[in-house]
């Protein structure tokens, strides 16, 4: 397939498209002269900018604007003008990775020949699968089902075999950028620190901050680690929360980007977090990570690397893949501190015997 012109569409969200990556790295190892183009919501662009391998980014904008008042029309607008973009690049294979009715008609009105998407099981409405012209089954019990212990990494890989291609180990291309912010932090903090990711967009996902800040005090404390507390949209006061409760063990960064964030995480000791976008950032860039997770299956969203540890209730969640627990309490509560203070004293051990 030299010479051929592959679309990748995965419009978000963050974890999701740093997830998708080695789907990208793949084909540019397996066809160097390809054309792989990447078409991506808005929102989620930055961290693409950060990865060579893509020859160009296509971007949709998936919220409408209101100034109108006639927002329908606005993302219809958008949406019109990314086929038209689509087809006149004209692909030989497209590639939904989202799984969406949304992202699969986009992958079918690029007028590719081959149009590449999971089985209805695996996809995340089932019906994007009649958009498709080839499909991939992982063919186990489908996408959130428990019998599923696979990678959500090693699942996307698998859509390449219908194009004849297998990858054994996935790689993550991305680049570092200049950063202010992380130049700020590390001189800050004497050059040695940890991050401490406090948001997510899921209520459900977020350890409550005066835990997050015993543990900010815990690295102080015994392994002399300063920690920096990222935070993204809406997100200011429940960091600076963190920090007011750490006793002086935490900083809060400054407004970061994704680059920033990139650039903070190759540098970090140790990033502690729940389920979230920069938690996968970090683990792409093989940052120790002792991860908190709730609602979404460690074995699937959870780092790589098999002397990360996370601490998870996901055996006994009742609300799997919902954004907010229909229970009075959340499971993630049942976690205690002593619990996450204790792998990440075991995940330092393990990252200081490979040093």
């Amino acid at each position: 397939m030299a010479g051929k012109r592959f679309l990748i569409v995965r419009l978000g969200a963050l974890g999701d498209v740093v997830h998708a990556i080695p789907v990208a790295a793949a084909l540019r190892r397996a066809f160097p002269d390809a054309r792989i183009d990447w078409l991506v919501s808005a929102k989620h662009r930055e961290i693409l900018d950060l990865v060579p391998v893509i020859d160009r980014r296509l971007v949709i904008n998936n919220r409408p604007s209101t100034s109108s008042g006639r927002a329908e029309e606005a993302a219809g607008a958008s949406f019109l003008a990314a086929v038209r973009e689509l087809r006149a690049a004209r692909y030989d294979v497209a590639i939904d990775l989202q799984g969406l009715i949304k992202s699969a008609i986009l992958a079918r009105s690029s007028g590719a020949g081959c149009v590449v998407g999971f089985s209805s099981r695996y996809a995340r409405e089932a019906a994007a699968r009649l958009f498709y012209t080839d499909v991939h089954d992982p063919g186990r019990g489908g996408l959130y089902d428990p019998r599923e212990t696979r990678h959500v990494v090693e699942i996307n890989l698998g859509v390449l075999s219908v194009i004849g291609l297998t990858t054994a180990r996935p790689e993550f291309p991305i680049e570092d950028a200049p950063s202010d912010a992380a130049r700020a932090m590390s001189e800050r903090t004497g050059g040695r620190y940890a991050l401490l990711n406090p948001g997510a967009a899921w209520p459900n996902k977020r350890w409550p901050p005066a835990r997050l800040a015993a543990i900010a005090s815990h690295l102080r404390e015994q392994h002399g680690l300063m920690l920096v507390i990222l935070w993204g949209p809406g997100e200011d006061t429940l960091a600076a929360d963190v920090v007011a409760q750490s006793a002086g063990a935490a900083v809060l960064s400054p407004k970061t980007t994704i680059a920033d964030v990139v650039a903070l995480a190759r540098r970090a000791a140790l990033m502690v977090s729940g389920d979230t976008g920069p938690t996968h950032i970090a683990a792409a860039l093989g940052t120790p990570i002792v991860g908190i997770y709730g609602p979404t299956r460690p074995v699937r969203n959870g780092p790589m690397s098999a002397l990360d540890i996370t601490v998870s209730r996901d055996a006994v969640c009742q609300c799997h893949h919902l954004r907010r627990c229909r229970l009075d309490r959340m499971c993630l509560l049942d976690i205690e501190v002593a619990e996450v203070a204790a792998a990440v004293d075991q995940r330092l051990a393990a990252e200081a015997r490979r040093a």
